[in-house]
């Protein structure tokens, strides 16, 4: 492969304190940047979320882009965001994490190789953290059913 990763997700908020504060919160994001993108330009606020990933947020005033949220498929071009966590361990922290906040049920759902949950940040943009599988039987996978580790 020639490429190592994702660099960064832009994406658009009406209220860039209360995401930022969110991934600060919940994943132990730092802020690299916060102001305007150019002279005159909208706010742009530069979120380490991982060693080498972004996200790059845009506050417009009065955008309503988080209000027209439609169900998993129908979301445009880009559906969802899957974060990975570094280990179990802090798989299940951002778990307790994120249903302490209420951005998700507490189901993890076993995806043959992967554990994942899903969650919504404070834009309702829909996400899912994983993690490798520690249970996985290469020989009897499961795809979309609970995972009796966390359920």
């Amino acid at each position: 492969m020639l490429l190592q990763g994702i660099d960064h997700v832009a994406t658009i908020t009406a209220d860039g304190d209360r995401l930022k504060q969110f991934y600060i919160d919940v994943f132990g994001a730092t802020i690299e940047m916060d102001g305007p993108e150019f002279p005159g330009g909208p706010r742009m606020i530069v979120i380490n979320i991982a060693p080498g990933t972004e996200l790059n947020v845009f506050e417009i005033e009065g955008n309503s882009q988080a209000d027209n949220q439609t169900p998993m498929f129908g979301r445009g071009r880009i559906d969802h965001i899957g974060l990975q966590a570094a280990d179990l361990d802090t798989f299940a922290e951002i778990r307790d994490r994120l249903i302490a906040v209420g951005a998700s049920n507490r189901i993890v759902t076993e995806f043959g190789r992967k554990l994942s949950i899903f969650f919504r940040d404070p834009d309702q943009m829909e996400c899912e953290l994983l993690v490798a599988n520690p249970d996985v039987d290469p020989n009897d996978l499961h795809f979309g059913t609970p995972s009796a580790r966390f359920n």
